[in-house]
């Protein structure tokens, strides 16, 4: 049987077949992954989980390949919105963003999210990160005082051109409203003085950038997305905001009446993560610039345009690839408040748990296209999958499984990569079901071929355990475990090879994954 082909039954010994698989992302001993922060004007919903754990699974995946690893998040807490959705509730900006971006820590716990820094913009330290680099910009030239008119939206803290918005009507007044084309927010006519940022000068260098890093924006159809935009022209952009208008901001330095632009103070996160500007913690300067940053397809043109130009005028690195993934639906639908489609993320981790939470997110989540939530989704995924599959003794052909699992993790296909591995853990079901080794173990003269298929079937369950480990950490650590492989031997390399060392096996006094009770 095909499944033999690396057993030699006359003498009894495993060939070791040589896959050399080097992992694309394997070029330093160094990563840094990124989420964006998240605006703290709303509790957190499906969308930041699933920002948060595709980043985090891509974290686990880089330690599988021995590599150490940095990950930020974070939240957004200045602006305009915050101000008004702080007075709105007769409180403090600092005590209602104290609030609010705490429930983001918690949502990382429940869903088992390690990260090694939580960046708040109104962090002391990452105040002087973003005066450090509004005074390197001003230094180098790319910062002028000039009238500045145009349609602003509240909520999208941004400028809008005379064609990038349209008069709809309002669905509660009926009245006309000018709205965004974009993003639907509705916009007002504003004009003021305030410093501008000479973004036009840097369209011919991203779109070289663009052209010659295939990969630094994925998926593609997000690639071409910002192509687009940038051959249609740049404007000078609005970085600062009279603060008549917002106190709730950063100050510009030298200026008591001009607060930081919201964008320009969030995206400089990315720098305080690593220490920026690396005066005294030089520690993770070297992490920089990210590995992989991942945001929402809705904030493509801040970190695809604004902010390596930004970089660029500082004359620091730029980001090797951003991770631009698509959104949640709910039948089909947009998840609003008004609708009664919005996910609670805590309420699902605790009816599934956290890891069959994050296998469901990263496997059906959209990247190109959005992704449509259904619990019965997840239902199916937990049963078929995970109890179907992992609560039986699975086998192998996981050599290849795992070369192909690598490529399309590399490639940022996480459905196909996960596809790979559950299909061979169906197959493997098949394999020792059909070669009934209950049968075998009744007849010594049959020891050899049980032996053969007991060992086949611990190996493919210890290399899909470590494959899926940055997906469903938890619950993978309890299958290394109880097969007895040291926290040494759980790497991708580790999974390349079969492992002929014996080992003690641990216990199994529980289910993997318990049957679902439905309520």
């Amino acid at each position: 049987m095909q499944v033999l082909k690396f057993w030699n039954t006359s003498k009894q010994k495993l060939y070791k077949p040589d896959y050399r698989l080097i992992a694309k992302c394997a070029s330093s001993t160094k990563a840094f992954v990124t989420t964006p922060i998240y605006y703290v004007n709303a509790a957190p919903h499906i969308g930041h989980l699933y920002s948060t754990v595709l980043a985090d699974t891509i974290r686990r995946n880089y330690i599988l390949h021995g590599k150490d690893v940095i990950m930020s998040t974070g939240t957004d807490e200045h602006g305009l919105k915050i101000q008004q959705a702080a007075n709105k509730r007769n409180m403090e900006p600092i005590e209602f963003c104290n609030q609010v971006s705490e429930s983001f820590k918690t949502l990382c716990k429940a869903a088992n999210v390690e990260y090694t820094s939580f960046e708040r913009t109104t962090n002391k330290h990452h105040k002087e990160a973003v005066k450090a680099l509004w005074n390197k910009l001003l230094l180098n030239g790319y910062f002028y005082k000039g009238k500045h008119e145009g349609w602003y939206s509240i909520s999208d803290e941004a400028f809008y051109t005379n064609s990038q918005v349209q008069e709809v009507i309002d669905e509660k007044t009926g009245q006309k409203i000018m709205v965004s084309i974009e993003t639907g927010q509705p916009v007002e006519w504003t004009s003021e003085e305030n410093f501008k940022f000479r973004l036009s000068a840097f369209r011919d260098r991203l779109l070289e950038w663009i052209e010659k890093n295939p990969t630094v924006i994925v998926p593609s159809n997000r690639r071409n997305e910002v192509i687009s935009l940038l051959k249609l022209g740049l404007s000078d952009l609005s970085v600062s905001r009279l603060r008549s208008r917002l106190q709730w901001g950063i100050k510009v330095p030298n200026e008591s009446e001009h607060t930081i632009y919201v964008w320009l103070d969030a995206l400089t996160n990315y720098l305080t993560a690593t220490g920026y500007p690396w005066l005294k913690d030089i520690k993770n300067k070297d992490a920089f610039p990210p590995d992989v940053q991942v945001i929402g397809k809705d904030i493509i043109r801040f970190h695809a345009i604004y902010w390596p130009a930004f970089l660029m005028a500082a004359e620091l690195p730029l980001p090797k690839q951003i991770l631009a993934h698509a959104h949640w639906t709910m039948g089909k639908q947009k998840m609003s408040k008004s609708r009664g489609n919005v996910v609670n993320p805590f309420q699902i981790i605790k009816k599934y748990g956290a890891d069959a939470v994050r296998y469901y997110l990263v496997r059906d989540g959209g990247l190109a296209d959005d992704g449509d939530y259904s619990e019965e989704m997840i239902q199916t995924r937990y049963k078929k999958d995970l109890i179907g599959q992992f609560d039986t003794m699975i086998h192998n052909q996981i050599l290849e499984t795992a070369n192909n699992f690598n490529n399309a993790f590399e490639d940022r296909e996480f459905s196909k990569a996960y596809s790979y591995v559950f299909d061979m853990i169906s197959q493997a079901n098949k394999y020792f079901s059909d070669n009934e080794p209950w049968r075998l173990a009744k007849n010594p003269e049959d020891k050899e071929r049980l032996d053969t298929i007991l060992f086949y079937s611990l190996e493919a369950c210890r290399v899909a355990g470590i494959l899926l480990q940055p997906v469903m950490p938890s619950k993978m650590a309890c299958v290394l475990t109880r097969l007895g492989v040291s926290s040494d031997k759980r790497y991708f390399k580790d999974a390349t090879q079969f492992d002929l060392t014996k080992r003690p096996l641990g216990e199994t006094d529980s289910v993997l994954f318990p049957k679902l009770t439905m309520t």
